[in-house]
């Protein structure tokens, strides 16, 4: 059965590191896991990151080893308790998943009930793509197909305009809109704060703010924490 916390953003205004979301990653990982693998590939300065997930994991109660550290990372993968794939740029994220060839290892361990957790980029990775990220293409994968654990798209960092703005330049509504004159993919635009908990085909939407669902063709539907969304599991 598969585990997957899908988190918006690791740093809410006015908090530390995965404060917002500690209780939930908590709840998820529970008791059976010691130590979580740490995938930092979506930033540059990998150390540094790698420094910052350890302390943020480490106040919520687990060792943290970053897979950069590695001499395999497949090898690491296989042996994970637990993998969480932090935020940064998606395009550099995915380019380095398949440069070390870890997808399949990756899907291989989830299919096999190991808890994953993104945040960001490593939520948008964990979908079928990354054509509904936020992100400049930096860099240029072979492909934007990704993980594929779960059969939606995600677009973290969701936000409409403010009340009044004059700003006349594209929304992400119109952007999502604009994905949908190509796809028939079902998005999911999560607000900050907000995330997925899928445990098996069960998806529950929790956090501190609610999101927005898009499907070709129909209007947006705003949901609130709490909602269930596993529906949207066998589109």
């Amino acid at each position: 059965m598969r585990r997957i916390l899908l988190i918006s953003n690791s740093t809410q205004h006015g908090s530390g590191y995965l404060e917002h979301c500690a209780e939930n990653v908590r709840e998820f990982l529970g008791d059976a896991v010691e130590r979580v693998l740490f995938v930092p590939y979506a930033l540059h300065d990998l150390d540094g990151y790698a420094s910052v997930a350890r302390e943020g994991v480490g106040k919520i109660g687990y060792a943290l080893d970053s897979i950069h550290t590695t001499a395999d990372p497949r090898s690491a993968v296989a042996e994970a308790e637990a993998i969480f794939i932090g935020g940064g740029n998606t395009f550099r994220l995915l380019n380095r998943l398949y440069e070390l060839d870890l997808l399949a290892p990756i899907r291989e361990r989830v299919a096999a009930s190991i808890p994953y957790i993104g945040t960001s980029a490593g939520s948008n990775v964990a979908c079928l793509s990354i054509k509904t990220t936020n992100d400049m293409p930096i860099v240029y994968p072979p492909s934007f197909d990704a993980l594929q654990l779960v059969p939606i798209q995600l677009n973290p960092h969701f936000i409409d305009p403010a009340p009044g703005s004059l700003h006349m330049g594209e929304t992400r509504e119109t952007r999502i809109r604009e994905f949908h004159e190509m796809s028939d993919d079902v998005v999911v635009a999560l607000r900050e704060g907000a995330m997925l908990r899928v445990e098996g085909d069960a998806t529950r939407l929790l956090g501190i703010d609610g999101a927005v669902v898009f499907k070709r063709g129909e209007p947006r539907t705003d949901v609130e924490p709490g909602s269930d969304l596993s529906s949207l599991m066998s589109c």
